[in-house]
């Protein structure tokens, strides 16, 4: 396991601080605030450890109220709304000085069998033939060393790998609002089903807005031609995954209109199993010009 692999787990192991109250901590971001990836993450941990090992997550629908503040600690506050014979429901509040942050719904079930059908995997490369993450942003000269470092820095537990150039990249001319990336996390993990579900919700608010930025030619808040934050986060789990074996996200964007951008994926196993669905809308705006 990677050093930053194993920081990340450190960083989402909660200290509890007394029952359904826990307390987690911030990493440095691409941007400079917490990122909302691990608000979500953590939340999502902490609403786990108040539900019974046999039930697992299906689903998690989550509002960024608040820029988080990464030099202060998260206090996740766990309201257990309802206890049933198939499924569990937990509401977090994520506070940081007094205020919420951040909050979210998570709704856990136990196994049956039903019905099963999926939408077919998309066309994809092999990840193996595509560069790594560091390869990418180190060939695009017009970034700042500083961005490239932060990105690095930021993502340096998951081996993520864009298909296509992302949007600061290769930005200026419109492109299709269609993106796709496969990412796992730098190196094997334990078998916890929950540890699982709560990496891929990390790694999901990394990209998840880029088809919004390819739609229009721009490239993103690492070169500075919009401005954004993620408003609101849904995910639904639909099959057994691994978050350290290749996972295909396949992303696209229906809509943006009034300061706001959509972005929807679908996230593949390797063999072509559908094992999430994502959802996500977000602030998208041009800088005013003075």
């Amino acid at each position: 396991m990677s050093e930053a692999l194993q920081s990340l787990l450190d960083l989402l192991d909660l200290e509890r601080i007394e029952e359904d109250i826990y307390r987690g901590h911030s990493r440095s971001a691409v941007v400079p605030r917490v990122f909302g990836g691990q608000v979500a993450a953590q939340a999502l941990v902490a609403a786990g450890r108040t539900v019974p090992a046999d039930r697992h997550a299906h689903s998690l629908h989550a509002y960024f109220l608040r820029p988080g503040d990464p030099g202060a600690p998260i206090v996740y506050n766990v309201d257990r709304l309802r206890d049933g014979r198939s499924f569990t429901t937990r509401r977090v509040v994520a506070v940081q000085h007094g205020k919420p942050v951040f909050g979210l719904s998570a709704s856990f079930q136990t196994y049956e069998e039903g019905l099963d059908h999926q939408a077919p995997m998309p066309p994809a490369p092999d990840p193996a033939t595509l560069p790594t993450g560091e390869q990418r942003l180190r060939s695009y000269p017009h970034l700042p060393a500083e961005t490239v470092e932060r990105f690095l820095e930021a993502r340096a537990a998951v081996d993520l790998r864009y298909v296509d150039d992302p949007p600061f990249g290769d930005f200026g001319t419109p492109r299709e609002p269609h993106s796709q990336v496969w990412f796992r996390t730098n190196g094997k993990l334990a078998d916890d089903p929950l540890l699982h579900v709560v990496l891929a919700t990390y790694v999901s608010d990394m990209t998840l807005l880029d088809s919004v930025l390819l739609a229009h030619g721009r490239g993103g808040w690492a070169v500075g031609d919009v401005v954004g934050a993620s408003l609101d986060h849904a995910m639904w789990f639909h099959r057994p995954f691994r978050a350290d074996e290749w996972l295909l996200y396949d992303q696209e964007s229906p809509s943006a209109s009034g300061g706001r951008g959509l972005g929807q994926a679908r996230i593949y196993t390797q063999d072509g199993r559908l094992a999430l669905s994502v959802i996500q809308e977000g602030v998208v705006r041009v800088p005013r010009e003075h």
